[in-house]
Parts: structure tokens; C-alpha cells; sequence
């Protein structure tokens, strides 16, 4: 079973922000499907000027560190 944390910010259609974070199960089988999720995920109100994550591109940067 591999185990991933994350954490992302959004924002909503109506205008304040988010920081999302967590942590991910998952487990594959021999072909390589996944068989097993399990999701944890919390959402956490923030001020635009407290936002961590400033990038344009979809993903975070490779030289971005992990969490």
C-alpha cells in the first residue's frame, strides 16, 4: 500500500480561497489497477494573501519542495 500526502489551494466559484490537504491509500494489484483508495481530505478556509502555492502551470514546479 503507498501512502501520499498533498495539499493544494482553489478557489471557490463565489470568491474565497482554499487550502486543501491530506493524505491517499492506494494499493494496486499484479496489473497495475488500482484496487484500494482511501482519501482523508481537509479544506481549510485562507486569505488570498496567505496563499503558499503561485505558479501558472497545472502542477506544482519540479524544483518546488515536497511536503
Amino acid at each position: 500500500m503507498s501512502i501520499r500526502r498533498f495539499a493544494y489551494e482553489w478557489r471557490a466559484a463565489s470568491g474565497p480561497w482554499f487550502r486543501s490537504h491530506g493524505n491517499e491509500n492506494w494499493d494496486f494489484d499484479e496489473n497495475g489497477l488500482m484496487r484500494y483508495r482511501a482519501t482523508s481530505i481537509n479544506d481549510q478556509p485562507i486569505s488570498a494573501a496567505s496563499r503558499l502555492f503561485h505558479w501558472p502551470e497545472k502542477r506544482h514546479p519540479d524544483s518546488h519542495p515536497g511536503l
